[in-house]
């Protein structure tokens, strides 16, 4: 995999969502500026509901910007609303996407380290920003949901920097292959405890597919 550019770098601040006017994170503004990145994410970024967004685990959001184009071709007459930033993301860059980032994958960008830590769920609040009922589905179905980083080293980035990936250890679990695994309906037993094993993955993720593989098991 060739190392990526930082083509753009979003934060935003907490905005009412329609129509019922819940606060949300995901409307995001591109800064030019250097930034720093805190074990929390992004300087001057924000996040409504604690519960599924943000932390250590969640800190900086990236989703690929040529998932853009799937989704104008899904849902052509809102396309022109399909641009990067527009999914909350806090990375946006051209040739990383789900089928070449790896669970645990650890990039220098600027002066900050960074590590994948889960793909990201994409929730409800998709599709009341966008008035699309499905979208949601649609992104976790097409595994274009983006992912997270944990924070290993804090510092000054900058759109334009290069992500250099420096560590790959689960070179076979990539983001795709990952959602595949899990969705399925009835994965082997086996398959989900080796992924809950997988360096760097979230501790929340692990507990989830430990529990799913004792299920699994009682439940032949």
């Amino acid at each position: 995999m060739n190392d990526a550019t930082l083509t753009q770098l979003f934060i935003g601040t907490l905005r009412p969502l329609p129509p019922e006017g819940q606060l949300t994170g995901i409307y995001k503004h591109a800064v030019t500026d250097s930034i720093s990145v805190t074990p929390l994410g992004l300087t001057g970024d924000h996040q409504a509901d604690k519960r599924v967004h943000g932390g250590t685990e969640k800190a900086i959001h990236h989703y690929a910007a040529e998932n853009y184009a799937l989704l104008a071709q899904q849902y052509p007459n809102c396309s022109d609303q399909f641009i990067a930033g527009s999914l909350g993301e806090n990375f946006s860059s051209d040739g990383l996407h789900e089928n070449n980032v790896c669970i645990g994958d650890i990039f220098q960008v600027g002066q900050a380290i960074l590590q994948v830590s889960q793909p990201r769920s994409p929730c409800w609040k998709i599709n009341h920003k966008f008035g699309l009922e499905q979208i949601s589905m649609f992104i976790q179905q097409q595994n274009i949901t983006g992912w997270y980083y944990r924070v290993l080293q804090t510092g000054y980035i900058q759109a334009g920097d290069k992500l250099l990936l420096v560590e790959r250890p689960n070179a076979d679990l990539t983001l795709a292959h990952f959602w595949n695994c899990v969705l399925e309906h009835r994965p082997a037993i086996a398959i989900i405890e080796s992924i809950s094993l997988a360096i760097g993955l979230a501790p929340q993720w692990q507990q989830r597919l430990k529990d799913r593989a004792v299920w699994l098991g009682q439940h032949h």
